[in-house]
This record gives C-alpha cells, sequence and structure tokens, in this order.
C-alpha cells in the first residue's frame, strides 16, 4: 500500500530546492511522486528563473540553437535494442558518407545560419581516430566558424579499446584535429542494471563518466542526456541525475546543459520487450513533465535544462518552457536517429521562435556554451536573408 505524502515534508522540501539546497535521493523520490504535477512545476519554474534570471527589461529568455545533426555511419557493432538506426556492418542499408556528400551538408546547415555540427554516428567496426580526425581537421579547415560537437562517450570508449589506447590519449587527439564539445548520447540511464537490458554492448556508466570526466581535465564541455520510460524505475532515474550532479561538482562544471527526453520504441528491435514492465505503454506527456521538473530541481549545478520537441512535439516542449526547461533545443537541418523509430516532429526556425514567443518568452539564438548568438534577418522559411533558399526537412534531437 502507498504511504499517503506528508504535506508538511512536501512544502519543506519544495522550499529547500527553490532556495538552492541539494536535494537527497530519496528527498527528490518523495517530491516526484508526492506532488501534483502544476506544483512540481511551479517549484522547478522558481529554480530557473533563480539560474537563469530575466533581463534588466524584465524580459525572460529561452534559447535555442542552429545546427545539423551529421551521421557519418550508421554501421554499429553494439546491437543495443532501442535503436532502430543501426546497420550491421554486412546490411544492405548499412553507409558511410563520402565526404562530398558531407561537404553538401554542411553547406546548408551554413547557409541557413547555423553554427554548430552535431556529429555522431553508429560504432564502426573499423574507424579508428585517424578517421575521424581526418574528418575533423578536413571540416575545420573548410569552416572554420562551424562548432564541432561529436562523438558521444560510448564511441569514444569504442574507438579506445579499438585501439587499445587510454580515453585520454584519444581525446586529446580528437581535440587537436579539432572537435570543440562532446554531446551526452549514449546515457541512456547510468545505472548498471538498466544498461545491462537495453545496451549490454555499450559503454558502462563508469566508461560514460570516465570519458567525461578526462574530457574536462582537458578543458573540454559536453552536455547529458537522460533516455527514459522504459525498463528504469523512478529511483533510478533520480540515480543517473546523481551521477551527472556528482560528476559536475567533481569537474566544476563539464555539462553545460541536461536533456532528458523519452524511449521511442516504434521500429525498433526490442521496443515491446523493453515496454514489458510498463504495460506495453510509452511514457507519458505527464510522465515526461514530471522528469523534466524534477531534473531542474535537482541538477541545480548544471546551468541548463533543455525541453525537446522531438520526442514530444511543439506544444509540449512550449508547455515545459514553464516547468523548468529554459532552453528549446535546435532547430535541425537533419536528424536521423530519433527519427528512424517512428518519431518525427518537423518544424522550422520560424516556427520555433514562435512558439517561444507565444509562451511569454523572448527567443534567443545561441551557440554550445549558451552564448548569445545575433540572429540574421531571415524569410518566412528561416533562410538569411540575401542567400539561397534551402529546402529540406527540420528535426530536433
Amino acid at each position: 500500500m502507498t504511504a499517503t505524502p506528508d504535506p508538511i515534508r512536501l512544502r519543506d522540501l519544495g522550499q529547500k530546492a527553490t532556495a538552492g539546497g541539494m536535494l537527497s535521493p530519496d528527498e527528490a523520490l518523495a517530491l516526484y511522486r508526492g506532488l501534483d504535477q502544476p506544483s512540481l512545476g511551479l517549484l522547478a519554474h522558481d529554480v530557473r528563473l533563480r539560474l537563469n534570471p530575466p533581463q534588466p527589461d524584465g524580459t525572460v529568455r529561452v534559447t535555442y540553437i542552429v545546427d545539423r545533426n551529421l551521421n557519418p555511419t550508421n554501421v554499429c557493432v553494439t546491437d543495443c535494442g532501442f535503436c532502430a538506426f543501426y546497420r550491421s556492418p554486412n546490411d544492405a542499408e548499412a553507409y558511410v558518407l563520402p565526404r562530398e556528400v558531407i561537404y553538401q551538408k554542411v553547406d546548408e546547415l551554413v547557409a541557413k545560419g547555423g553554427n554548430q555540427l552535431l556529429l555522431q554516428g553508429g560504432h564502426h567496426p573499423y574507424f579508428k581516430t585517424d578517421w575521424y580526425a581526418e574528418l575533423f581537421r578536413d571540416l575545420k579547415q573548410r569552416y572554420p566558424q562551424v562548432w564541432i560537437h561529436g562523438m558521444s562517450p560510448p564511441e569514444i570508449t569504442h574507438v579506445a579499446r579499438l585501439e587499445k589506447r587510454p580515453v585520454r590519449a584519444v581525446l586529446q587527439d580528437l581535440k587537436a584535429a579539432g572537435l570543440d564539445s562532446i554531446p551526452g548520447g549514449g546515457a541512456e540511464i547510468l545505472v548498471e542494471r538498466v544498461r545491462k537490458i537495453i545496451a549490454p554492448k555499450k559503454a558502462t556508466t563508469e566508461q560514460w563518466l570516465d570519458v567525461m570526466r578526462q574530457w574536462a581535465a582537458l578543458g573540454g564541455h559536453g552536455s547529458a542526456t537522460m533516455m527514459f520510460g522504459h525498463v528504469e524505475t523512478d529511483a533510478e532515474r533520480i540515480e543517473h541525475m546523481t551521477r551527472i550532479r556528482e560528476l559536475q561538482q567533481e569537474t566544476g562544471g563539464v555539462f553545460t546543459a541536461f536533456i532528458p527526453w523519452t524511449f521511442q520504441p516504434e521500429n525498433t528491435p526490442k521496443g515491446p520487450e523493453l515496454l514489458a514492465g510498463r504495460g506495453g505503454l510509452k511514457a507519458t506527456v505527464a510522465e515526461y513533465l514530471r522528469t523534466l521538473s524534477l531534473s531542474r530541481l535537482y541538477l541545480q549545478n548544471v546551468p541548463h535544462v533543455q525541453s525537446s520537441f522531438v520526442t514530444q512535439g511543439m506544444k509540449v516542449c512550449q508547455i515545459g518552457l514553464s516547468m523548468g526547461a529554459d532552453d528549446f533545443g535546435s532547430a535541425m537541418l537533419e536528424e536521423n536517429v530519433v527519427s528512424s523509430a517512428g518519431c518525427s516532429h518537423p518544424t522550422s526556425i520560424p516556427e520555433i521562435e514562435r512558439h517561444i514567443k507565444d509562451a511569454g518568452y523572448v527567443p534567443q539564438r545561441r551557440n554550445m556554451m549558451y552564448e548569445p548568438v545575433a540572429t540574421p534577418v531571415t524569410d518566412k522559411f528561416g533562410n538569411p536573408v540575401g542567400q539561397k533558399k534551402v529546402v529540406t526537412s527540420q528535426v530536433e534531437a
């Protein structure tokens, strides 16, 4: 039988969080399970306004970025049960993008006024540091203004394992070649019980964290993600956040943002199996918003929380801006991983800005370090005025 929540304790815990106190895992779980969503969201919004306060004129900014998710290969040998994107090396649909195709994709990004390339792919059995370093050097020579946000921690771990070299050495070579920051992909849930079920061949919790630890030691930054709504428990979500919070404190701030998103089972190899413990049901909108709000209350040493429309859609993402999130994610010119699972919410830069304004906030374009970027004058398609229109789909990740 579930215990009745103690309203006095919930009030005290809410006050502790809004005052900047560090919630314990048990306290976070009590708030998550005991508070209704409006109350949890209001507390999270208070924390959001303290960490990212209004401008002197009283306006509140919501940031977004314009980038492109470029997947140089879909060949992968980790066989994750939740992934619909990867292909085995000998699969008829396996690919490695020719360099000229990559150039064309970056040209489109630049033409749109984008400033970042999110570069991730599969765990290719033969691609080592030299392959990626050559690509980074080539891109930096051609597009010095484009920030390379690339190679998730499991990809780094995979390369280090192939070469039998320390992670630090691989990171040093990639940084020298032009890698600017590391995305937080591949974290899923940083709990070994869960990882052994959903991705037994992927980097372990400690390996994921160590890549970010070594990257921080080299002066680098990155983001942190959480894919939830499958075999994990509420307590394991909080354990994941605890690992992020502890590493953030240890490194002095390696993570610029936290991005929670829900598992999309469509088209995935083990989708129904991974939802069996949930009665076959995907995470609901309410569950997404509660988790988003809790992350803002719990991860107060991570400066930004992103409300992502890729799995929930624009309207839910918009609601998230009043429940703890201060960032709208990215207006991507391409996204292949989540859309492969059957989830796609096309949008445009003007649509992102309209939804931010309709929610009562001021849109602000940014870079990966959350520094403001001047917004170019654009036409109704989001193309900078005076440049050729780029026709492409726009989906966020």
